[in-house]
């Protein structure tokens, strides 16, 4: 896995942005749609909150969500919302290019379900692989929602439903994520990289450590 330090979470956004921006800019050239999938969690908020403010285009941006808990959209624990509140209201980006997880069905699994046929058709049912995919990490090592010794660690979906205690959960897979051309994992404070080096020495059991290190790229502090 190729890793970029810095000093400050400042420093750090700043890379992450001016990076994204030109990834995106490329494929604009190339008159091509840029996917891009956010994360949830309280790791992108300050991140989310300068992308408000940097001038991206957003035409050709399309937005995704790795997973999302089975709430209203206005509900303070959607990760739709944090996003929507944080950056995305502010910006100038057209619905069409939105892609929110629908929690307005009437469970998880036609959630799940309906969030993979999106993803298929808007791939046109070839190989489904994001531009960049921004995740963040639990501190048992999560990431979406996938969770140590899940059963979905091994299984091959799209998009499935998760049970937890808290909350019931929408999901993408890992296999989906590994096949992102490029993984970005957000350890924006001291804790989350020092964490990721405990947790890297506990094995495939936890999901950080399944992630395609040829296609990850770690975001830290020092």
């Amino acid at each position: 896995m190729r890793t970029i330090t810095k000093n400050t979470e400042k420093s750090l956004i700043n890379v992450f942005i001016d990076t994204l921006h030109k990834d995106a800019l490329k494929k604009k050239k190339e008159n091509k749609r840029f996917s891009f999938v956010l994360t949830g969690g309280k790791s992108p908020i300050n991140l989310y909150r300068k992308l408000a403010k940097y001038k991206i285009d957003w035409s050709n941006i399309d937005l995704f969500w790795s997973d999302e808990r089975f709430v209203s959209q206005k509900s303070k624990n959607s990760n739709y919302k944090l996003a929507y509140d944080t950056f995305i209201k502010k910006v100038k980006i057209n619905k069409k290019n939105l892609f929110p997880i629908n929690t307005k069905m009437n469970n998880a699994l036609k959630s799940s379900k309906n969030y993979s046929n999106l993803i298929k058709n808007y791939f046109k049912k070839k190989t489904i692989s994001f531009d960049c995919l921004l995740l963040g990490m639990g501190d048992d090592g999560h990431i979406a929602s996938i969770f140590p010794n899940s059963t979905e660690l091994k299984k091959n979906f799209i998009a499935a439903p998760i049970y937890r205690k808290d909350f019931i959960r929408i999901t993408l897979s890992l296999n989906v994520i590994n096949n992102s051309k490029k993984t970005v994992l957000w350890l924006n404070d001291k804790f989350k990289s020092r964490k990721f080096k405990q947790l890297k020495l506990k094995g495939k059991k936890i999901p950080v450590n399944r992630l395609n290190k040829k296609k990850t790229i770690i975001y830290k502090i020092s």
